[in-house]
C-alpha cells in the first residue's frame, strides 16, 4: 500500500510522497496535487498520514477508516460517492 503525507501548518496544507532514487539510494520527497492523492485514495491502494506541524501529532487515515474521520482530516473530496 502506498503512503502519502498531508502536512498541516498554520498557513495551509500540502501533500507529499517519499520515493527512493534507484541510482543514488536517496529518499526524496515530492509534493503532490490534492486531486491526484484523492484519486489514489479512492482506488483503495493509498493510506494518508496526516501530520500536524505545530503540535507534532500524526493521524493515519486509510480507506477503511470511518467516513467521519476521512471527512474531518481529508475533506469531502476523499469520500466514496
Amino acid at each position: 500500500m502506498k503512503r502519502c503525507t498531508k502536512v498541516i501548518q498554520l498557513t495551509g496544507y500540502f501533500f507529499t510522497k517519499e520515493y527512493e532514487k534507484k541510482k543514488k539510494n536517496k529518499v526524496k520527497v515530492r509534493e503532490l496535487k490534492e486531486d491526484t492523492v484523492a484519486k489514489y485514495f479512492l482506488e483503495g491502494d493509498t493510506e494518508i498520514l496526516v501530520y500536524f506541524f505545530e503540535t507534532d501529532r500524526e493521524v493515519l487515515v486509510t480507506p477503511e477508516s470511518s467516513p467521519e474521520d476521512i471527512k474531518r482530516y481529508l475533506g469531502e473530496k476523499f469520500l466514496q460517492k
